[in-house]
C-alpha cells in the first residue's frame, strides 16, 4: 500500500499524527478515508488542509483533534498519546487543550456573547484568566457586543464570538472546519485575519480544513490531501498559488 509523503520539521510540536489510518466498513464496501498519514502541526503556526471533497482532510482534523476515533497509527497533542485515553479523559484532554471552531457557530442562543465566550470554562469550573480574555475580547472588537446575545449579532460577529470562545482558554491549538463557510466575503476576510493574528500576535496554534484558497493564503503552509494521502505541501501560500495546484490535482485525477 503506498503511504504518503511526511510533512515534518525539527521544531516544537502542538499536534502529530504518525502512520494515521482511518477505515471505515468492511469488505466490498469498505472505504480507506485516510491512509497511513504522518504529519505535524507546529506550535504558533497557521496550517491549512486542502483536498477535493472526500480526499479526508476533515477525517483527518476530527481525528487529531479527538472527535473521532481513527483505525491505527498515532496521535498526540503535545505529549499525550490520545489512543491511550478513556472517554472521560479524552473528554477533558478536549476542553482544556483544544479550541474548536465550526461553520456552524454553535453558540446558545439564551447567553450574551461574553456567557458564550466563557461557557467551556464556566463548565469546566475553571475561572478564566480576565486579562487574557479581555486581550482577546479587544483583538475581535468584541467589546461593544458582549451583552448581546447572538440573535442581535451579524453572522461575522456570532463567528467572532466563536473564535473568542475557542482562544479564551488559551487551548495549545485551535482547530477550525470551514470556519468562513457560512460568511459572506467581507465576515470570512475579517474572521481569517482575526485568526491569522491570533497566531501573529498570542502565539496560537491553528488548524484549518478549507476548500477556498483565499481561505488558505492566511495560512503559513497549506497541506493538500487526496484519496487519503498527503500529497502536497506549500509554504507561504497565494491565493492564485492554491488555485493552481488544486486545478493541478483537479486535471490529474481527471485523466488518471
Amino acid at each position: 500500500m503506498t503511504t504518503s509523503p511526511t510533512v515534518s520539521r525539527a521544531t516544537a510540536v502542538a499536534a502529530r499524527a504518525t502512520d494515521l489510518t482511518k477505515v471505515y466498513g468492511q469488505g466490498e464496501t469498505q472505504v480507506v478515508a485516510l491512509d497511513h498519514v504522518t504529519v505535524d502541526f507546529r506550535q504558533g503556526e497557521f496550517t491549512a488542509i486542502m483536498g477535493p471533497s472526500g480526499s479526508g482532510k476533515s477525517t483527518l482534523m476530527h481525528c487529531v483533534a479527538g472527535l473521532d476515533s481513527f483505525s491505527s497509527g498515532s496521535v498526540r497533542i503535545g505529549e499525550t498519546e490520545l489512543s491511550t485515553l478513556k472517554d472521560k479523559h479524552l473528554t477533558q484532554l478536549r476542553r482544556d487543550k483544544i479550541g474548536f471552531i465550526f461553520q456552524a457557530f454553535n453558540l446558545l442562543p439564551t447567553l450574551t456573547a461574553m456567557e458564550n465566550i466563557t461557557l467551556p470554562m464556566d463548565i469546566a469550573g475553571r475561572k478564566a484568566d480576565k486579562q487574557w480574555v479581555q486581550q482577546v475580547i479587544d483583538m475581535l472588537g468584541l467589546s461593544g457586543r458582549l451583552t448581546h446575545r447572538p440573535t442581535e449579532l451579524s453572522g461575522g460577529q456570532q463567528q467572532r464570538v466563536a473564535v473568542a470562545r475557542a482562544l479564551a482558554s488559551r487551548p495549545e491549538i485551535i482547530f477550525g472546519d470551514e470556519p468562513t463557510g457560512n460568511l459572506d466575503s467581507r465576515s470570512g476576510a475579517e474572521v481569517l485575519g482575526f485568526l491569522r493574528n491570533s497566531v501573529r500576535e498570542l502565539g496560537q496554534t491553528v488548524v484549518m480544513v478549507t476548500h477556498d484558497p483565499v481561505a488558505a493564503s492566511y495560512a503559513d503552509r497549506v497541506i493538500f490531501l487526496a484519496d487519503g494521502r498527503i500529497v502536497d505541501e506549500m509554504l507561504s501560500p497565494t491565493a492564485d498559488g492554491v488555485l493552481d495546484r488544486m486545478k493541478a490535482f483537479d486535471a490529474k485525477g481527471r485523466t488518471s
